[in-house]
Parts: structure tokens; C-alpha cells; sequence
């Protein structure tokens, strides 16, 4: 089993930091963490983006975390890291996420004052030596690059995509769409992943490209309106786009690899991230409850308050280990080797967060509807995780088929 640092002590730091560096930037910028957030942080005339302003937040924010050895933790010593685990980002995520929703780790954005960088692993890990010039202005913000797997007719499906690439000389021409691209809106890089040959539905031919967004033929018509904004989630058109041979990352046909390893990184982080934010509304409930005077008595010696709030407790003490362990298998063995238990990780954290936030709602009445409180924020971003890096159903299907033996192992081999 891989080995773990003090913990207690990291995320002490963690604290220290966010109380010394975030809280006076919060402060200042109250309009973004009140109940004027999603419509600060909106630019209404820019499609729903990001604002400016809040966007460059953002940005001072990772950049005092890396000045302060947070921001990297998780990536390997030769990016500036720390090699920081996927046990050890497990727990620092659900910290984060255990306390109210701030600076110190957007929702929306998904930035984090210790950061998770799955394109940077990408790059890193499968680009070429140009390629992976890219990472380190990635890291200081200097550049940003997006990730273009799901398409107007194709999200979990990725393996039937539509979009096209065909070699032309030392080019190739890409015509195709992309949805909920990510980044666009600012990025100057965008990695489209198209069939370069076989036939819908393999797993091979499907290569990963490196596309400037400035490149004729690339357009971005708009960003789609969702039930959470500011909306960074773009739909892209693609139209006799040119690029060289020298931008396919990992290999001709192989970019099924490349789409794989962002995934599994991030399905792990977002279960964790879940927890914590379920443990949060969780905590803040029975604190509310005691509290809260009813008909002469505290409103926690109510059974229909008590019984809804112990089955969600009892849940996030079941996953916070099935999570950890599963992040000590990944250490351990890789993430396609545990493919199901994230997946088992991911559907039911996403899935609890919703419904502890609904519940917290609940619990805390009229004043729990409103925007004063934080619980239809956190409601509203976690409840795209139950889509996001692939669909809870499509995670369920995974777990299936590793469970009944359709997949490449046989039941019951997932490494315990």
C-alpha cells in the first residue's frame, strides 16, 4: 500500500492557508459568495460565461496556493508537486468540500486551492516532448485548454462520436461538433478526440488531437444556459479544421487511453468531493436541529427529523470508506484495474449529495429554500455529477458488467 503522509497536519496547513490568504479576499469580493453569487459571477453579456472579475479571483487564488505549495500537491515532483496520492486527494477533497461553499474550492469551475489537473496528467503522460512544453503555463494560468469528448448526439456513447478526421498529407481535417466543451470561452487549446478509422462503437480509432482554438474552421456559436451559472459549457462546431500529424496525443487510433485517464481521475476526486459537501449539509442539520425551538421543543427530538438525517449519516460513514480504500487501490494497482468501485464511488456520492442537500433544505424550512443559505448551491452543482465523467447509469452499467462478467474480468477479480 502506497504511503501516506500526516494528514492531520496537511490539511491543518490547508486551514491555515484558506483563513489567512482566502478569507480577507472573500471579504473583499462579497457579492460572489453571498446570495448575489451566481449572478455576480455571471457575464450576461457574454452568453452566461464566467465574469471577468471572477474569473481573475480565481486565478489570484491558485496562484497564492501555489506560492504557498497547496496548488501542486497532488502532481508528480517533476511538474512541482508533491506526488501526492489518490488516498491523500481523497481526503483533501472532501475537507474542502466540508465546509461552506468559498474560494477555497469553486464548484462550478471545479478550481480548488489544491488543484486537480487531468488534462496536465494527460499531457504529462501521453503527450509528445512539444506537447508537454504546454503543462507548465497550464499550471500558472498562463494558457488554458479544454477537453472535447461528448457531442450534440453522443455523451456517454463516446465510442459512437461523429466527429471525423482524415489524414490529408501531413494533416489532418476535422468535421464534427462537440457539446458541453468546457473552457471555451477563454481556451486556447481544445483536445478533440475523433474517428480516425474503424467502425462506431470500437474502442479503437478514435484518436485525441491537440487543436488550436484560433484555427479556421473552429467555432464556438455559444454556451449553454444550465440549471447552475455562470455556464462555461460550450458547444463547438468543427469545419474543415487543419492540424498536423505532430498534434495527435498518445498515437493514431488510441485516444480511448487518453479519455480514460481523465475520467478515472476525476470520477474519484468528484465522490470525495460529493462526501464532504454531504457530510457538510449533514452536519449543519443536526446543528440547526438542536437548535431550533418547535411547539416548546428542540426540533431534533423529532423522529421525522432524527431518522432521515441518521440514514444519511450512516451513508456518508460507509462511503468515506469505500472511498479511501478505493483511492488506496488506485495507489496500488491503477484506476482501470478498481473501474467498478470507482464507479461505485462516484454514483452513490454524487446521489447523496443531492439528497443530503434536499434534505437540508427540509430540515431547515423556509429559510433553507432561500439563497441565504447555502443548500440549493450545493444541490445545484453536485447534481451535475450525476452526469458529468460519464452518467450514474452509465457507472451502474460498468459495475454490471464486471459483476456479471461482460467485461474483461471476471466477478468478483476487482482487487480488495
Amino acid at each position: 500500500m502506497a504511503q501516506q503522509r500526516d494528514l492531520p497536519s496537511l490539511l491543518a496547513k490547508i486551514d491555515a492557508f484558506i483563513e489567512r490568504e482566502l478569507a480577507p479576499l472573500e471579504k473583499d469580493h462579497p457579492q460572489f459568495f453571498d446570495h448575489r453569487r451566481e449572478f455576480a459571477r455571471t457575464d450576461l453579456e457574454r452568453g452566461g460565461a464566467p465574469s471577468r472579475e471572477w474569473e481573475e479571483l480565481l486565478v489570484e487564488m491558485m496562484r497564492r496556493a501555489d506560492k504557498a505549495g497547496l496548488y501542486r500537491h497532488g502532481l508528480p515532483a517533476a511538474l512541482g508537486g508533491s506526488d501526492g496520492t489518490n488516498l491523500e486527494m481523497g481526503v483533501i477533497r472532501e475537507h474542502l468540500a466540508n465546509r461552506p461553499p468559498g474560494l477555497h474550492s469553486d464548484l462550478q469551475t471545479e478550481s480548488s486551492c489544491v488543484g486537480n489537473f487531468p488534462i496536465v496528467l494527460v499531457l504529462h503522460a501521453l503527450g509528445s516532448p512539444e506537447q508537454r512544453k504546454l503543462v507548465e503555463p497550464l499550471l500558472r494560468h498562463e494558457i488554458v485548454c479544454a477537453f472535447g469528448l461528448t457531442e450534440p448526439g453522443h455523451g456517454s456513447d463516446a465510442t459512437w462520436l461523429e466527429t471525423r478526421a482524415v489524414r490529408k498529407g501531413d494533416d489532418w481535417v476535422l468535421n464534427g461538433a462537440k457539446r458541453f466543451n468546457t473552457g471555451m470561452h477563454i481556451a486556447q487549446y481544445d483536445i478533440v478526440f475523433a474517428r480516425t478509422s474503424g467502425k462506431p462503437g470500437d474502442a479503437k480509432g478514435i484518436t485525441a488531437f491537440l487543436v488550436r482554438t484560433d484555427a479556421p474552421g473552429f467555432e464556438v456559436p455559444y454556451h449553454h444556459w444550465t440549471f447552475n451559472m455562470p455556464s462555461d459549457h460550450s458547444e463547438v462546431v468543427l469545419r474543415d479544421v487543419h492540424v498536423p500529424n505532430s498534434s495527435i496525443i498518445g498515437g493514431e487510433g488510441e485516444g480511448l487511453a487518453a479519455a480514460m485517464l481523465f475520467v478515472h481521475e476525476n470520477r474519484i476526486r468528484q465522490a470525495a468531493s460529493s462526501l464532504g459537501a454531504a457530510q457538510f449539509c449533514v452536519d449543519r442539520s443536526v446543528k440547526y436541529a438542536r437548535e431550533r425551538t418547535v411547539f416548546g421543543r428542540p426540533l431534533a427530538v423529532n423522529q421525522a427529523i432524527q431518522f432521515p438525517l441518521v440514514e444519511l449519516h450512516t451513508d456518508c460513514a460507509l462511503l468515506r470508506e469505500l472511498i479511501r480504500d478505493t483511492a488506496s487501490q488506485m495507489d496500488d494497482h491503477g484506476g482501470p484495474a478498481v473501474s467498478d468501485r470507482v464507479s461505485m464511488c462516484n454514483f452513490r456520492a454524487n446521489r447523496l449529495a443531492c439528497d443530503a442537500a434536499d434534505r437540508a433544505i427540509q430540515v431547515h424550512g423556509g429559510i433553507g429554500y432561500t439563497r441565504a443559505l447555502p443548500f440549493e448551491h450545493i444541490y445545484r452543482h453536485h447534481r451535475r455529477y450525476r452526469i458529468t465523467e460519464g452518467s450514474e447509469e452509465m457507472q451502474i452499467r460498468n459495475i454490471a458488467r464486471s459483476l456479471f462478467g461482460f467485461g474483461h474480468r471476471a466477478p468478483g477479480r476487482s482487487q480488495r
